[in-house]
Formats: C-alpha cells, structure tokens, sequence
C-alpha cells in the first residue's frame, strides 16, 4: 500500500497531486468526523480512478449564526487512520485562514433552489457549500467527484454548478450507508443521547411507510399523493420529533411538487430536529408504473 501524503497549504497541495496524465484522480470532500459512509465514498472513488484524494474542512460558510461551528465534531488523529487504514492516497487539511479570505467577497450562488427546504431554514448554507466545493475542484482538477445521496438537494446544486460552469469534473452520487436500524449515518448522530438514538431509528422507518403509501395512492385516482407530506409530518410529531419539513421534489428541477400534475417518479425529501440534533434523509418514490 502507498504512503497516504498530508497537504497542509496550498503551496503542499501543488507538489503532492499527481499529473492529470499519468493518473485519473478522484476527490472526496468531507467536514471529517468520519464514519463508513464516508468510507464507502472512498470506496467508490477508488473503484472510479486509481489517486484518491480526500478533504477534511469544516466550512465555516456553511454554518448560520446560532448553528453548531464551535461543537461540530472534530476527530483528526482518527481520521487521519480511518484515511490510511482505507488506502487514502492524499489528504488535505487546509486552514480556514487559506481557504476563507479573511476579506473574501465573491462566493457562489446556488440560485432559486438553493433557497428551498434545507436551504429555507438555514440561508447562505448552500452557496457556503459551493463556494468551497468549487474552490476544491479549481485545487485538485479531479477527473470526478464523489457524495453521498443522503444530501439530496446538495447533490442536486453541485451536479447543476458543474454543468452550468461547464466544469470538466464528473461528479457522482452514492448510495446512503445506514446503520441496521434504517437511521443514515451521520457525523451528527453522535449528539444524540441513548434515549435519542433508539427513537431515531423510527425517522427512516417513517419515510419508507412514505414511499409504501406513495405508491398506494397512485392506484386510487380519487387520492391525492401530495397528502403523503401532511401524513408523514403528523406521524413525526406524534413520535417526538420536531418537524423542519416534509416536501417532494421533481426529480429533475428539483423544485417542490404541488399539482395539478403529479409525476410517478420524484424524490421525498425531510428534515427534522430530536433534541439538539438535526437530522435529514430522503427516499426515491415511485409509482412503478
């Protein structure tokens, strides 16, 4: 196994990343606080070229006044193994002060859907995000890109930012790892306190009855499946959780669906808090038709 090199600036960064010549490099961007669904990013980006490189950045940009920046999970010394054990060929680890101008003035907009569900309760969140990605991808000029699908709607914006900027970078989504009980894995679950985490367990299962009932309604033409989102909603609060939002999406606009055309297919996107953590999945509907 090769020897996983660390970036620290920008300078490092230049003189460890490989030609685009000799190999087809692949980018995993990450906040850290690592755990196998970041593992299996890893994973695939390996299965897609054969120089991985992964970042570990918690973006402050991203992050709106009263959110968790100063007690976001920071694990580095188990990372940087989780890295290694994973056959990680690159990592970086770049300062805010570097990667943030301290008097920066441009970012990116992440345009009208952007401004929907996620980025409805925390504004500026997506833009943050782009802004770093897009600076990542300027970096590291990745043949491709890998991330996860339990953030739908970030997934949705990067994908459109590479197309609308025509950026030679292939950016590709992978399937959310879940933990036996349903909940997805996330660096936040660990917030959450014992009592907390065996209720999570009925967040995803609430969702899968949801696309059960999508695809229950689509055979009676007198029900209308949007009533999916005031159900799944009502069984959240009843079960404790506070309800951020339920909505669906199209899938290829990404913006909510609200009749009189409903499609087969869309995506059922949530998020919801249970006690101080923030919690968000989504699952694919579909008619079956």
């Amino acid at each position: 196994m090769a020897l996983m090199r660390i970036a620290h600036s920008f300078s490092e960064l230049r003189t460890l990343l490989p030609s685009s010549r000799t190999h087809r490099s692949w980018l995993v961007p990450t906040m850290g606080a690592l755990h196998e669904g970041h593992g299996s990013l890893i994973d695939r980006a390996r299965s897609e070229g054969d120089f991985v490189a992964v970042s570990i950045f918690v973006n402050p940009l991203q992050f709106g006044p009263g959110e968790d920046l100063d007690r976001y999970p920071r694990t580095l010394e188990s990372d940087l193994a989780f890295l290694e054990r994973r056959g990680t060929d690159l990592v970086f680890l770049p300062t805010a002060g570097e990667i943030v101008p301290r008097d920066g003035r441009i970012t990116v907009s992440s345009g009208p859907v952007g401004k929907l569900f996620c980025g409805r309760s925390r504004p500026g969140h997506f833009d943050g995000v782009l802004t770093i990605v897009l600076k990542l991808f300027h970096l590291f000029t990745p043949e491709g890109a890998v991330f996860g699908e339990k953030d739908r709607q970030q997934l949705f914006l990067i994908q459109s930012m590479v197309r609308d900027l025509d950026l030679p970078i292939r950016v590709v989504g992978h399937p959310t790892v879940r933990e036996s009980d349903g909940l997805a894995l996330s660096s936040r679950n660990r917030y959450l306190t014992s009592e907390e985490r065996s209720r999570a367990a009925l967040f995803p299962a609430i969702l899968d009855h949801a696309a059960r009932l999508w695809k229950d309604l689509a055979r009676d033409p007198f029900q209308n499946r949007l009533e999916v989102c005031d159900t799944i909603s009502r069984r959240l609060s009843e079960e404790g959780f506070v309800v951020d939002y339920v909505a669906i999406a199209d899938r290829e606009t990404f913006l909510p669906i609200s009749g009189p055309a409903i499609p087969d297919e869309a995506f059922l996107l949530a998020a919801v808090h249970l006690g101080k953590t923030r919690l968000i999945d989504n699952r694919e509907l579909s008619t079956g038709v």
